[in-house]
């Protein structure tokens, strides 16, 4: 298959080369066609009622994203990755919170509750970056769908029908073939669409294998390779009526090392999703189950957990209906409905991860906006319900023992925005969440692998985290600034999080052991976000920013990872289009400040030592060309000074040294 699948994308790669010398030759195409490749991120528009929300689109995933998915969440205000140079998956920060549910991280609408208890992140989301169409980040508390963590959520969409098919066309064809120096080596994907009448369909293939890189001073950063072979499939039919029905499948296979052990990573998403809309403005019924399966086999090395599998089969529901009516002069958006998610963990040598155990949550949801001249007022509540069913043994204090955990609590959201002029919408947030403890957390045991005199012990009484806080920001969206066809739009947010009960490692003086245990008292996190992007066609730029002031307790390396964000962190592109857009240039700038960073307590008599991290400064360029209607061409360079950095929140290895990028993307 794989063989097959090169010989796929070596004909594409001698297509395009084809197609560019008959370019070279060609007219111009007319402005009516040129289509460009927008270089930034566009936040969502002013009138969504205080909405915290950004995306990145295909585009730009295409060109920066294709390598590492947090190579573009990084640039996104209030977001960052933890960065491991071995490790294939993403974990999610968002406002200094990461790991066991802190962020909702979904594929395609389906959580990724996979979790794992080692010298690194609580858990990591496994997708190719090559299958992606876009990712929408949600900050702050959630009320809906996605909601049950404290600081946000991420959605990674990957290609759906649209994203392949040509507007006007029955069936199509998209192909990528992208090459990086410094180990990035080749990556490929092959899709192809059709619809017929009420049916569509789309399949998708994709593979890459890459080697160990070198950082800016040339030495080689051991254990970076990866083989990875993933796919998808995807079915929607529109039944008439206003009812329509999908079906989808992604695949993921990849066999990497990290964490000392060579592994295999398999994933497996499956989606099925409903929609009623018959012009009813009473309803728009939405009805979504999902089956997610992932297997992790440590696979080689010269350690005791050789042989390890871990494995997390979720699966669950949503029913959500959205309601538009109007109660005189005032209109009125309603959104409610309910989730479920369950999840069945086992382990096989698993170490100190739960041997076997289950974990529920389920939530009923209202969102209400109400209209009303200027104002905006959306009142959200969200009743969320968890509970932690296993068995363990440990040879240390507790012997055999058993979790069996059931609780609830209520949620509130409430936002007051002002549409002040038809561009500026100044709001303010209150809100409320909850973090249920994870099997992972609750159920820590056994001893260190390695014969290491290290040992942990389960904490049954593990409670809830809750945070409760403000946010003020506005959103700006304005059109004809300077130029009739430009375009700026903005954002910016002061937020304030007091966070009761945080779950964080500690040393057990009396017991000589480990223990997850919640923090006394309550803490606080505070920060800045702000992005603003500028497009008048010919030129564009985006810039956004982020400060944060962090007072959370310290968590102990080894049980997890240090999740402080950098003090400041600033991400900025500039870049210009020429011959009628079909050519894009542009400059990226990236700074990371130094910042705290949990370290090891060589006593074990108190929390974990906190030290801070050198900042670093990073440049790159990046093009792209539309040579033919099907034919476009893209690279780019990262690092381009070859600058010597630890990237922060990086578990394994310095950053990647000057590195280039060349990609090709058709479609017919």
């Amino acid at each position: 298959m794989r063989t097959t699948l090169h010989q796929l994308m070596a004909s594409s790669a001698m297509a395009a080369a084809l197609a560019v010398s008959a370019a070279a030759f060609a007219p111009p195409a007319s402005a009516q066609t040129a289509v460009s490749i927008p270089q930034v991120d566009v936040p969502a528009e002013a009138g969504e009622a205080g909405s915290n929300s950004s995306s990145i689109g295909r585009e730009r995933l295409t060109s920066e994203g294709v390598n590492r998915i947090g190579d573009v969440l990084r640039t996104m205000p209030g977001v960052f990755t933890r960065e491991n140079a071995q490790q294939p998956g993403v974990a999610v920060n968002i406002r200094g919170f990461e790991g066991q549910g802190r962020v909702t991280t979904m594929i395609d609408g389906v959580r990724q509750n996979f979790r794992f208890t080692g010298h690194e992140a609580g858990g990591f989301t496994y997708v190719d970056p090559n299958l992606l169409a876009g990712i929408d980040v949600m900050r702050g508390a959630v009320v809906g769908t996605g909601g049950g963590g404290l600081a946000g959520s991420v959605n990674l969409r990957t290609l759906d029908v649209d994203d392949v098919l040509l507007p006007g066309r029955q069936a199509s064809v998209l192909s990528r073939l992208g090459w990086g120096s410094n180990g990035v080596d080749f990556h490929e994907m092959i899709a192809g669409a059709a619809k017929v009448g009420p049916v569509g369909i789309v399949g998708a293939v994709s593979g890459r294998s890459s080697r160990n890189y070198h950082d800016g001073s040339g030495d080689s950063v051991a254990g970076i390779g990866q083989d990875l072979m993933s796919g998808l499939v995807k079915g929607r039919v529109d039944l008439g009526g206003g009812h329509s029905l999908g079906l989808g499948f992604v695949a993921y296979d990849n066999d990497f090392f990290a964490n000392s052990y060579a592994q295999t990573v398999n994933n497996r998403t499956a989606t099925a999703n409903y929609r009623y809309n018959a012009g009813n403005p009473l309803v728009d019924l939405r009805i979504n189950g999902f089956y997610n399966d992932l297997t992790m086999k440590y696979t080689g090395g010269t350690g005791s957990a050789v042989g390890r599998v871990i494995e997390d089969q979720g699966l669950g529901f949503d029913v959500s209906n959205t309601s538009r009516f109007s109660l005189g002069a005032v209109n009125v958006v309603s959104t409610n409905g309910v989730e479920f998610f369950h999840d069945d963990v086992s382990s096989t040598n698993g170490g100190v991860n739960p041997g076997r155990g289950t974990a529920s949550q389920w939530g009923v949801f209202t969102n209400t906006t109400f209209s009303h001249g200027i104002f905006e007022l959306t009142p959200g509540l969200r009743y969320n319900h968890y509970s932690l069913e296993g068995s363990g043994y440990t040879s240390t204090r507790f012997g055999a023992y058993d979790v069996d955990i059931s609780k609830g609590s209520v949620d509130p959201r409430m936002t007051l925005a002002a549409n002040v002029t038809p561009w500026l919408q100044p709001y303010v947030t209150w809100s409320r969440s909850q973090r249920a403890p994870t099997l992972q957390e609750t159920m820590l045991g056994g001893d260190h692998p390695g014969g290491t005199s290290a040992s942990y012990i389960p904490n049954p009484n593990l409670r809830p985290e809750t945070q409760q806080g403000w946010e003020f920001g506005v959103n700006i969206h304005r059109r004809g600034l300077l130029r009739d066809n430009d375009a700026l739009r903005a954002r910016a947010a002061y937020f304030v999080m007091d966070v009761d009960d945080y779950i964080a490692a500690r040393y057990v003086t009396s017991q000589r052991v480990f223990q997850n245990t919640n923090i006394e008292g309550t803490t606080k996190q505070r920060g800045f976000e702000a992005e603003v992007s500028y497009d008048a066609r010919i030129v564009f730029g985006s810039l956004s920013y982020t400060h944060i002031d962090s007072d959370l307790p310290s968590q102990m390396p080894g049980i997890g990872a240090s999740q402080y964000l950098p003090d400041d962190v600033v991400s900025a592109s500039l870049g210009a289009r020429f011959l009628e857009e079909r050519l894009t240039v542009g400059a990226r700038y990236d700074y990371v400040s130094g910042g705290l960073v949990s370290g090891f307590n060589s006593s074990f008599t108190g929390p974990a030592v906190t030290d801070r991290q050198d900042g670093y400064h990073l440049v790159g360029l990046f093009a792209s060309a539309k040579v033919t209607e099907n034919v476009e061409l893209n690279a780019r360079v990262s690092n381009l000074l070859d600058e010597t950095y630890v990237p922060f929140l990086s578990t394994t290895g310095n950053g990647q040294g000057r590195t280039f990028y060349f990609g090709t993307q058709l479609r017919f």
